[in-house]
């Protein structure tokens, strides 16, 4: 199916993260810049301020290095999937969608990111009578320790075959794993890279096994 490009041969690119699957920004491309994306497979947009090209990066260094690009079913818009090297906002924000304009109350949005961005604020800024706060304090012994009794707790309900008991005790673990990724200075994003390249290795292995 061709694309459909506007009446000013522009369509619009959701740009999101291949890893976390966040959304990053929202840009335009026209068929130049669409075929420099391709062949250079990293992002290259249609500016329409300055009424010019622009790769991503080209300035800041925060290249996005594209997987994938999809066309949605009416082929009037794009979503681009890429492996990002910094902030996609040029506020030095990850993501340029960060400003809340709705929040329901009866549905609480929870995401792995918005947890560990909570739990990394507690501690550069700590508040009095938070638990996470009480266990940066305690520092990184104490941490491991909450690690450690929390694995035990794990194995105790999984070897109990109690379901409900399970996941709460896994919710814990990976609460306090978090914990431990801030105070050693881990993002997210490394560990999501971690076990994207292991799926891909086991994938090959499997393959040569095969043959």
């Amino acid at each position: 199916m061709p694309l459909k490009f506007d009446e000013n041969g522009l369509i619009p690119a959701i740009v999101q993260d291949y890893y976390t699957k966040q959304v990053l920004t929202l840009a335009y491309m026209n068929q130049e810049s669409l075929a420099i994306s391709i062949a250079e497979q990293r992002t290259c947009f249609w500016s329409r301020s300055r009424k010019c090209l622009w790769r991503k990066g080209e300035t800041s260094g925060n290249v996005q290095k594209i997987v994938s690009i999809t066309a949605d079913c009416d082929a009037d818009a794009l979503v681009v999937e890429v492996v990002k090297s910094g902030p996609a906002c040029h506020t030095g924000a990850e993501s340029c969608f960060f400003e809340p304009v709705f929040l329901s109350e009866e549905i609480k949005p929870f995401s792995y990111e918005g947890l560990y961005q909570l739990i990394a604020g507690r501690k550069a800024e700590p508040k009095e009578g938070s638990y996470t706060t009480y266990l940066f304090d305690k520092g990184l012994d104490k941490i491991l320790k909450k690690v450690g009794e929390e694995c035990t707790e794990v194995i105790i309900a999984g070897k109990a075959q109690d379901r409900e008991e399970t996941v709460y005790e896994i919710a814990d673990l990976c609460y306090h794993v978090m914990v431990l990724m801030v105070q050693s200075g881990i993002p997210l994003e490394e560990v999501t890279k971690e076990l994207a390249k292991r799926h891909v290795i086991d994938h090959k292995v499997k393959q040569e096994y095969m043959k």
